[in-house]
């Protein structure tokens, strides 16, 4: 009887790729070893480094990032945890960040956590062990509880815009752009200024620029003894319709102020689209200012306290790289970067009344 013929897929079979470990396996070395090696790492010595290229030629190796990822313990990914990844400022500082980071080599595992209760859960669940190399938090006011959730991961940690101690943070002084807007429009001989101010509730993520903020337009106005004149209305809802409600909340007083300096711009866009609606002169009946510098404030000629949105997310993430010992340099424990007041078309002289 005729032996029984080869499997077909026996003929057809692909060699198997050498790993690290075959590598390692050859030079007589750990896989750690060979990965310095390839890299040339000062750690290792001539010998070696020869006896591990000789190997790899051999085996007709070349790495992988995963198998990278297995000798170094790195998983070349950094987390960046969002709260709300559509809006734009959230979007600009993602973008500001993966752009270094993907220079570098790095993936980005995006968290968007959209509440409060989300955020929680996040803490609770802790998904970035052993799945990403190092974290990056954009304005997340924290517990202690989630600050000990992130230190106990043992990885190094920037955040943005909240600050924690012995934590690298990026940010700017909050305070200082708020008390700018109010002094452009104290120079224009404005005294009666309201705030318009995001959504008031604690019970949510209770951002710390929005009390930063809030205390700056205060202090601007008490440092001109018009402190009793002080007064902040807070949106309802986010964005373009929270500053168009707010707006019109004002607008149904018996008298309207002559200026209005806005948390943010958003909020500003929207109190300029119900005044315009109404037909209410900007800047000849009201002036308006906003904090940000939005991508469609020079679309509505917005006066503005500009913040560099992108450049803070690529701050941030290269002192997570020097952390990471992927640059040269040590990394300071905070970056406060500057803001500037860009003047337009929607600030001007106050309005006179007649008696």
């Amino acid at each position: 009887m005729n032996p029984s013929p080869e499997p077909l897929h026996a003929a057809t079979r692909r060699p198997r790729r050498a790993s690290i470990l075959d590598v390692a396996a050859l030079a007589g070395v750990s896989a750690s070893t060979v990965s310095r090696s390839l890299r040339g790492h000062a750690s290792i010595s001539a010998a070696t480094r020869q006896r591990v290229v000789e190997a790899a030629r051999e085996l007709s190796y070349s790495a992988s990032p995963q198998a990278s990822g297995l000798a170094s313990g790195r998983t070349h990914t950094i987390g960046i945890v969002v709260p709300f990844v559509t809006r734009w400022f959230f979007v600009n500082v993602v973008a500001g960040a993966y752009e270094v980071l993907h220079e570098a080599g790095y993936d980005v595992l995006l968290y968007h956590l959209g509440t409060a209760d989300a955020r929680d859960r996040f803490f609770e669940r802790m998904p970035l062990a052993r799945r990403v190399d190092a974290v990056l938090t954009l304005t997340l006011p924290l517990t202690e509880e989630h600050t000990l959730a992130l230190r106990a991961l043992d990885m190094p940690l920037v955040t943005l815009g909240a600050t924690l101690p012995g934590v690298g943070c990026v940010r700017i002084d909050d305070r200082a752009a708020s008390r700018t807007a109010v002094h452009h429009l104290l120079h224009q001989g404005h005294e009666d200024i309201v705030m318009i101010a995001g959504v008031e509730d604690e019970r949510e993520f209770g951002f710390a620029s929005s009390r930063q903020r809030r205390a700056g337009y205060r202090e601007a106005m008490e440092s001109a003894g018009l402190d009793a004149k002080a007064d902040i209305v807070s949106a309802e809802t986010y964005g373009l319709e929270g500053g168009a409600e707010a707006m019109g909340v004002l607008m149904d007083r018996p008298m309207l102020p002559t200026a209005v300096v806005t948390e943010y711009d958003e909020l500003a866009i929207g109190a300029l689209r119900t005044l315009r609606r109404a037909s209410i002169a900007v800047p000849g009946r009201l002036s308006v200012v906003g904090v940000d510098d939005h991508e469609m404030a020079s679309v509505v000629d917005l006066t503005t306290v500009a913040q560099p949105v992108q450049e803070q997310g690529a701050v941030a993430a290269r002192l997570l790289l020097e952390a990471l010992g992927d640059t040269d340099g040590s990394a300071p424990g905070e970056v406060v970067l500057p803001t500037r007041l860009v003047v337009r078309g929607s600030t001007g002289t106050p309005f006179t009344r007649t008696p």
